[in-house]
């Protein structure tokens, strides 16, 4: 007897994971084939649309995240033939799904930044840690120095990205060269001052490895911020918004 329900309780197991994972099957292979559907219809309809790298379920029913070009972000519904571009906006918990989504599309892991390419700058007990990557021709960069400046206890690691040209490259090389990097970029960007003469036998290639590594994470502008929580800010901003952005790790 008891044999016998045991062989029903079986039974009814095995019907219950085999409806479940047929269940699961179907639901992602419809999901699958709604997104090939999206991105056909939007390509044929579109032709000048930007290259789609993916494209998701939203929190909300019947919308579809689409992500372009690395952290681009639209909105369509399930048929195409809608296509919102905007911020997607959660009213219950007042989180904007769109930023957060950017945020962890853009991060980079701290400990991963090639730190030896780096070079070394340490105000007061350099507790705190910021990786900047900066061309030395760029305006915005240089008014970005003189707030970065007023920040204490911190350690900022420098990465020299001269991506505006030649004249940018050769002023990093001399920079990079010199005896005393930190004296020889503060010199630059506060008064215009070029080291004299550089270190011989300087090997240089920490350049183009930055520059490398940058264009593969889509580091397209200077100053590009990283926090030591990963959390990518593109663009100048103030002392204030560089104190709030390493106490709460946002703007």
């Amino acid at each position: 007897m008891i044999y016998l329900k045991l062989q029903r309780n079986l039974k009814w197991l095995f019907l219950f994971i085999f409806s479940t994972t047929f269940f699961l099957f179907e639901t992602t292979a419809f999901a699958q084939g709604q997104e090939a559907q999206i991105k056909k219809v939007l390509m044929e309809r579109i032709p000048q649309f930007p290259k789609i790298e993916e494209i998701t379920r939203s929190p909300m029913n019947g919308l579809y995240e689409i992500r372009v070009e690395g952290d681009e972000i639209y909105y369509s519904d399930a048929d195409a033939n809608f296509l919102i571009q905007g911020n997607l906006i959660d009213t219950k918990s007042r989180r904007n799904i769109t930023e957060e989504r950017i945020d962890k599309l853009t991060a980079i892991d701290f400990q991963s930044l090639p730190f030896k390419d780096a070079i070394k700058i340490v105000q007061g007990n350099g507790k705190r840690h910021i990786a900047v990557f900066e061309d030395p021709n760029c305006g915005y960069c240089k008014r970005f120095e003189k707030d970065l400046q007023k920040v204490d206890n911190l350690t900022i690691h420098l990465f020299l990205y001269p991506v505006l040209g030649q004249d940018s490259i050769e002023k990093s090389k001399k920079i990079w060269c010199a005896k005393d990097q930190a004296k020889a970029w503060k010199d630059w960007m506060q008064r215009e001052v070029l080291p004299t003469p550089a270190m011989s036998n300087c090997d240089a290639l920490a350049l183009t490895r930055t520059v490398e590594f940058g264009r593969k994470r889509k580091i397209n502008g200077t100053p590009t911020i990283v926090t030591a929580d990963g959390v990518r800010v593109p663009g100048a901003i103030n002392t204030a918004q560089i104190e709030k952005l390493l106490t709460e790790g946002k703007l």
